[in-house]
């Protein structure tokens, strides 16, 4: 019971306050705040380890991976394919960057020999004078074998809808979905496991522009972060309990000093007393954390 009275100071309201949110605070950084870093370098180094991968396989027939509805981690996967580009089927991506410099991709359809429709990344293309779309040249004609790597869809940039500008229909993502809806072609999207994949074009290939550099095979700050989120949602607790102490250890000393009082009154009857008064709480405070004025 004398613990339990020791501890009631714990219900003032701005100790509950700040229970509640170190408690909130710890448990976001052990649910959310460590698991999104956590996560983002397990996603990172999955990546890298299919790039990794990719660079000395042999590519594949891209039909291989089509007749597998089931396939996955496909993307970066090298393949072959044989057929021909779709006349007037241009669509340029804005807002790309070429060495450092304002450039668009350039996507066409490449129609396999067995009919079906692929969307194709021809690579990336610097824009004139540094703002304008250049001359686009229209891929070869005639059958064709391209060497590509399967790139997922990227998703559709929220409030930016497709436009036609400059004589050519323009995106801002490639996402295959949106892409068809553009062309008003139906197009088949190769299996990844996620979002269609679509094909992009690697060097030296017919058609070709400059392709899309490969990502930097780092797995970033990620792992770091997330051990310092779990770091930080130990500590916050611990601070909290070190300031528990500090406060019990004060209240001790106090009451301690306030028992000594009478004794050291009584021992000296022939000194002249001094009035002495109860310290307000202002006092008290200033004289534990420093007085702030």
């Amino acid at each position: 019971m004398n613990l339990v009275r020791r501890l009631t100071f714990l219900l003032r309201p701005s100790w509950v306050i700040l229970a509640a949110v170190v408690v909130a605070f710890a448990y976001l950084c052990f649910t959310v705040l460590a698991p999104w870093q956590l996560g983002k370098n397990n996603t990172t180094s999955h990546r890298n380890k299919l790039i990794a991968a990719s660079v000395d396989a042999t590519p594949v027939d891209v039909t291989t991976l089509l007749n597998d509805p089931a396939a996955k981690d496909t993307e970066w996967r090298r393949v072959i394919a044989t057929g021909t580009y779709v006349p007037g089927s241009t669509v340029v991506e804005r807002l790309q960057r070429l060495n450092d410099n304002p450039a668009f991709g350039i996507l066409s359809t490449f129609r396999l020999d067995d009919g079906r429709t692929l969307l194709v990344d021809r690579g990336l293309l610097a824009a004139a004078d540094g703002i304008r779309l250049p001359p686009i040249p229209e891929p070869p004609a005639g059958s064709q074998r391209i060497e590509a790597r399967v790139r997922k869809s990227e998703g559709v940039t929220p409030g930016k809808d497709p436009m036609t500008q400059d004589g050519y229909r323009q995106v801002y993502s490639i996402d295959t979905g949106q892409l068809a809806s553009v062309l008003n072609e139906p197009l088949t999207t190769i299996p990844t496991g996620g979002p269609g994949g679509y094909l992009e074009l690697t060097d030296h290939q017919p058609g070709a522009f400059t392709p899309t550099p490969l990502p930097q095979l780092d797995a970033g700050p990620y792992l770091s972060y997330g051990l310092q989120w779990i770091a930080f949602g130990i500590m916050a607790p611990l601070g909290l309990g070190y300031f528990v102490y500090a406060e019990i250890r004060e209240r001790r000393r106090e009451r301690g000093v306030t028992a000594t009082a009478p004794a050291t009154e009584s021992a000296s009857p022939a000194t002249p007393s001094t009035p002495t008064r109860e310290p307000t709480n202002a006092e008290r405070l200033a004289d534990r954390y420093g007085n702030a004025r």
